[in-house]
């Protein structure tokens, strides 16, 4: 049987992902794919439509920067920016799509993608204002900050990340070996609020691809070792496949998000 997709688009679009269960439909639950194909659906009328994403967010991840691809049987009617604005007057507040592009009808948004950012917003200390639940975690009580972003740099090079994913998404024989291109911890001067606390910060991490709950892992280890709870030499070891000497902690999806994502 011949594959009737034809024509190809690349939706770039962004979401506050507290209200959803993640990017992939799921029966039962409000998720942001489900949400765009519903939407999809009514705009296009009866034209038949397969997506595909770049990746799929979990729980409560935001994306500033997402990718999913639109595949038609006939090309789009009229001015790209016509079918943008009238996607964007049926989707809700937290979900729009910031461009279109046609491209080639053997791309993929998941091969091609170059590099992906992921930021991770967090703050400590005092409980902040209920406002900033959507998009910036909070961890109780003080963290060593030098100790954690000393110990960011570590993740930097290729490593055995066995122990910063989830085992039950592995598929078998797959590689639990991923590059970190770039990978820091930094005082927060990107996002500002009159509701934000004093002080927050951001965990920037860069590379191809990354396993499920990886970056999660990844700051949820960095805040055990802000804590006390471990040592540099356990991180150091836990990326060499040593177990850490405690249970791993995931942070919280909320104050993930997805920054940018090259072709």
């Amino acid at each position: 049987m011949n594959d009737p997709w034809k024509y190809q688009y690349l939706i770039r679009l962004s979401y506050l992902g507290f209200r959803y269960s993640g990017w992939q439909i799921q029966p039962g639950q409000k998720t942001v794919e489900g949400m765009l194909v519903k939407t999809l659906k009514y705009v296009l009328g009866d034209q038949p439509f397969k997506t595909l994403a770049s990746g799929r967010t979990d729980a409560k991840v935001s994306s500033l920067s997402g990718a999913c691809s639109l595949w038609l049987t006939q090309p789009l009617s009229g001015e790209i920016s016509y079918w943008i604005e009238w996607i964007n007057r049926n989707t809700p507040q937290d979900l729009k799509v910031e461009s279109m592009t046609e491209v080639p009808i053997d791309f993929n948004p998941i091969k091609n993608v170059v590099h992906k950012t992921y930021g991770y917003l967090f703050c400590c200390g005092d409980k902040p204002h209920p406002f900033t639940a959507p998009f910036m975690a909070h961890f109780s009580g003080d963290l060593d900050l030098n100790l954690m972003k000393k110990g960011a740099e570590l993740y930097l090079g290729t490593h055995d990340f066995t122990h910063f994913t989830v085992r039950t998404a592995q598929k078998p024989n797959q590689s639990t070996q991923r590059t970190i291109e770039s990978c820091s911890l930094m005082n927060n001067d990107r996002w500002t609020a009159n509701f934000f606390p004093s002080s927050s910060y951001i965990f920037w991490v860069t590379g191809h691809g990354f396993m499920r709950y990886q970056i999660r892992l990844m700051m949820g280890a960095l805040v055990q070792l802000g804590r006390g709870e471990i040592s540099m030499s356990d991180l150091s070891n836990a990326l060499q496949g040593v177990p850490l000497p405690i249970p791993q902690y995931a942070a919280p999806g909320s104050g993930l998000g997805v920054y940018e994502i090259n072709y």
